[in-house]
Order: C-alpha cells, then structure tokens, then sequence
C-alpha cells in the first residue's frame, strides 16, 4: 500500500522525469457515438474550487483536466504511476522543493485560447483564496506558490520535503481558465455565471444545464488528447431515490451508482441492466458534536469520552451493518474505509459489551433505578439527538438501530429525519447532537486532518487533541515505509480509542448500469475518472443516441 518515494531523496533525483505523451490513437469508428444517461441528484455549482459534494464531480472531472492523473493504485507518495494529462513532463529540483511542469503546447480550452503556465497560477491562487472558501484548501498547505517561469512551464514551490508534494499539485486541483476568469473579483467567483457554464479544456465541453432538470456534455472533437467516444453525456436530476431507480429500471437512464440492496434482485432480473463491482473510499458514523449547542463548552452527555466509548461498547455494529446493507457492506474498523488503513490487524476495536457499557456509565455518575428508564446525573437526563438525512435510507435506519440498541442502556436517543438544507444549517450553526455522516476519502489518507484535527476544515464536531495533531503530522510527513505504516496505526488507534464519533459502515453496493455501456476501469476514487474512454455496443445504439432523450428500445 505504500511506497518509497525514492525521487524525494535528494542524491537520488532523476534531474527530468520522461514522460510518454498522452494516448492520442484514434479510437475504432465502432467505438465512436451514442448518449449516456446518468441519474442522480443535482449539483448546486459545476465551479470547481466549490465542489463540496460528490453529485457534480462527475461532470466537472469530464469537463476539466488535471495536470496529471494519479494511477491506478492511488498511490500518493512521489510520482510514480502519474500519467501526463495537460503537463506532459515535469522536472524536479535539486532539493525537492519545487516542481516545474511543462504545459503541452496542443493543450487548448474550449473556447479555442491556449492553455498557459499563467492559468496554474491563477486555480493556485483561487483554491487557496480565504473568499472563495473552498475545502480544498487546506489540503494545498505545503504549497508555498505557484509561478510562471515561460508561457508553457508553471513551478510549484513547497514548504517542506513531504512524500505528497505531487500529489498535492495535481489531484485536489482542476486547472481553470485565467482569461476567463480573472477580471472578476474572488469573492465574487463563487456566484459567477461561470458555474452554471463552465469552460474547460478536457475529452468533453459543457453544452447546457437545465435548472432542476439536466446537464449535458458533448465530446470536445478537437481536444489534444484525442475526442471521448462517447458523444455525449446526460445528468438527468431527482432527489428522490425512488424517482431515480424508476427511471433506470424504465430505460430513461443507462446509469445509477446509488442502487439499494432491496433492488438487486430486480437488476438481477433485469433483460437490459447490469451490476458493476467497484470499490469505493466511503465510510460512514454517527459524528458527535463535542461542545453544548452553540457554545463552546462541552457537550453535557457527549463530552465525556466515558460515555462514548460506553455507547462504543453498548451498540452492536455487525449486526447492524447486516440489516441495513446484508452483504453489501462492511463494519468500519476506524476513521478510513479499510483500503486506505495500512495494518487493520493491528487496530484494537472496543468490544460489544453492554455489561461493561452499564458498568462505565455508572461510574461516569449516569445511574437508574431499576424503575427508571433513562439514566440521570445530578437531575439530568442522559440523551441526545441524532439527525438523519431525508436523502438517505440506510442512515435513517442506522438512526432508528442506535436509537432501540442504546434504550435497553438507559439512553434516551431521540431521532429527527431532516432535509439538506437543514441538516447543512444545523451542523454549520452547531445546533446538533450528533448526526449519521458520510464520507468520500481521497487516497492517502491526507483528508483526516481535515476531519479531525484541531480546526480542521470538516471538524465540525470541535474535536481537538494535541496528541493526535502531532501524531497526524507524523504520520503525513514520513517518508519511511516502516515508520509510515507504524505512525498511521497510532493515528487510528488514537481514534478508536477517543471515539470522537462512533465508526459504523463502509458500503460497498455496485453500480448498475445498462448492458450497452461498455465501461472503462473503474478507480476506487472516482468511477468517472475514465469516462471519457467509455462507450457503447454500437449494435444497443438506440434512438435517443441520435435525436435526443427518447425511450430505450
């Protein structure tokens, strides 16, 4: 799982990294055509530095490019795997502190203007801008600057030697189009017509986007790296999972990554439809708010780390996981999905355990009588609140499983289903107990900080330990594969063993999709990452391919 980044070591660099060109080799005329269909939710904005949900990455990675595309192993230690995409090399200094990345003279943007050194500079500086507030940002630390050394060539400057700095300038990143761009303020990029159409330069362009209905994209025929075969794609939107999986199952949509396990046998009947196998980085927990609603004092009943892990000890998660995802899913071993944890056999899981959990809890002073049924201390109940998204099934179920499993401990869990806009409101506005989360990791496990280190940019919860900062730092700064393994162990033991929040699921449901779509290979990151080299069995080409969003035949 993880590497060494040998061309970090300064006696060992190689002075310019040979990469081969991009594949520009035709594609068979058979291969070349048809629509595909996409449904799912609908983005609120297609501007990349404020992507901060997973329904727009699809189109914006179709329609933006990054200087380099990471392998298939997803591995983030130096540059190994890294196939070139608007870059088509790249040199290091000396001493590992700067990278200089030379443009490919054919790149161009889709309104026909050259891709320049100056348009690195300019995404550099809106990812990072305090205005433009995007969560990547904290991501792009260690990048001191980006400049312009020619027209073709921009040069990321580093802070520090990390064995990241790679991947840190060129995954969280997608370049932007500085003329387009750069005559409008940075705080005011986040609400520019810019995001409602965009302009890019990768295998598909951004043809229009019909509010609460659709997005297409069609295939850029004159890109440098050669047309997408599809000739287009269509997001078609619903917020409703049962909306959704009626219009896969009707033939008004070829593709649906969200499909339920009460739906597979029914894809399994299906004549047109397939299961697709694909991993993912996802895991899923009931994330704590640690301090009292709207203040900074702690939290009554979930600032004590005695009753967490006596909730920890109390809920039986293997049996959970099993009734909400039967064989579509794993039990969460820690604040990862399990890919990206080095040593899973090393980790120490706190058992299930309701006698020790009533045990626990007495001592942290929660006691009843064997007439009550809700703990108290000094008069207070033992409660809390946990909300769950209208949009999603499984966790509302996850809520309702806490909610009985953690009533026969004397804790009164109350569940409130609520909808996005509310669900954003409460967390942002820390008026919450706890709440069912979700999240989409990106490789390296570079994200925890964000999540739980102090201030980190998703801590919404106001989990802070010095402890565990420096452990973190640690572990992102070493370059020894050894030491690596042994720091991220001690991260997610520190975790476990906090339990700033209780770590439940990792999902693992395949995607469905038609039979005429012929996929190219699917990352654990991204399953849209290879989109563009997807395509369709010109023999299942069906009438909508040619005249537009008509019924399969």
């Amino acid at each position: 799982m993880i590497r060494v980044a040998l061309r970090f070591a300064p006696l060992l660099l190689i002075g310019v990294l040979a990469c081969k060109g991009a594949d520009r080799s035709v594609a068979p005329a058979s291969d070349i055509g048809g629509t595909m269909i996409v449904v799912q939710p609908e983005p609120t904005t297609l501007f990349p530095p404020r992507m901060n949900s997973t329904e727009g990455l699809a189109i914006i990675d179709a329609i933006f490019d990054h200087l380099a595309e990471i392998g298939p192993d997803l591995s983030v230690a130096g540059d190994k795997g890294y196939t070139p995409r608007l870059a088509k090399s790249w040199e290091w200094a000396k001493d590992s502190l700067s990278i200089a990345f030379a443009l490919d003279p054919k790149a161009h943007w889709h309104d026909g203007v050259p891709v320049r050194a100056k348009d690195v500079r300019y995404t550099f500086a809106a990812y990072t801008a305090d205005s433009v507030a995007s969560e990547t940002k904290s991501l792009l630390g260690n990048i001191d600057s980006v400049s312009v050394r020619d027209s073709l060539t921009a040069v990321f400057w580093f802070k520090r030697r990390l064995p990241h700095q790679f991947f840190d300038a060129t995954y969280h990143m997608y370049i932007l189009p500085s003329h387009l761009l750069d005559t409008i303020g940075m705080g005011r990029l986040k609400d520019a017509p810019f995001g409602r159409e965009p302009i890019g330069s990768g295998r598909f362009r951004f043809r229009r986007w019909e509010r609460g209905a659709r997005v297409e994209i069609i295939a850029d025929t004159a890109n440098s790296r050669g047309r997408a075969k599809l000739d287009r794609v269509i997001w078609t939107f619903t917020p409703d999972f049962g909306a959704a999986t009626v219009k896969l199952f009707s033939g008004e949509a070829d593709f649906y990554e969200a499909i339920r396990p009460e739906n597979l046998p029914e894809v399994a009947r299906s004549t047109t439809l397939r299961l697709v196998s694909a991993p993912a980085l996802q895991y899923g927990f009931l994330a704590y708010n640690l301090h009292a609603r709207k203040s900074d004092a702690p939290h009554p009943v979930l600032g004590d780390v005695r009753v967490r892990r006596a909730i920890a000890m109390a809920v039986d998660r293997v049996r959970m996981e099993r009734n909400v995802y039967d064989t579509l899913g794993y039990v969460a071993l820690a604040a990862a999905p399990r890919v990206l944890i080095p040593d899973t056999s090393a980790l120490r899981q706190i058992p299930y355990d309701t006698m020790a959990a009533r045990a626990l809890l007495d001592s942290a002073g929660w006691t009843m009588t064997g007439t009550e049924t809700v703990r108290t201390r000094n008069g207070e109940r033992l409660g809390f609140e946990i909300l769950a998204p209208q949009s999603s099934v499984s966790r509302q179920r996850y809520a309702v499983l806490l909610q009985e499993q953690l009533r026969s401990l004397g804790v009164d869990v109350r569940v409130r289903v609520v909808d996005g806009k509310a669900t954003g409101e409460a967390i942002m506005g820390h008026n919450y107990d706890a709440w069912i989360s979700a999240l989409t990791m990106t490789p390296g496990r570079l994200g925890l900080g964000q999540t739980w280190a102090s201030g980190g940019e998703m801590n919404y919860g106001g989990y802070s330990r010095p402890q565990l900062d420096a452990m973190l730092d640690s572990a992102i700064t070493a370059f020894d594969p050894v030491r690596s393994r042994t720091m991220w162990t001690r991260v997610f033991q520190f975790l476990i063993d906090e339990q700033p929040a209780l770590f439940l699921f990792e999902p693992r449901a395949p995607l469905a999709m038609h039979k005429r779509i012929r996929n190219a290979p699917l990352r654990a990151d991204a399953w849209y990452a290879n989109l563009a080299d997807w395509s369709i069995d010109p023999a299942q080409r069906i009438e909508r391919d040619r005249v537009g969003l008509g019924s399969a035949r």
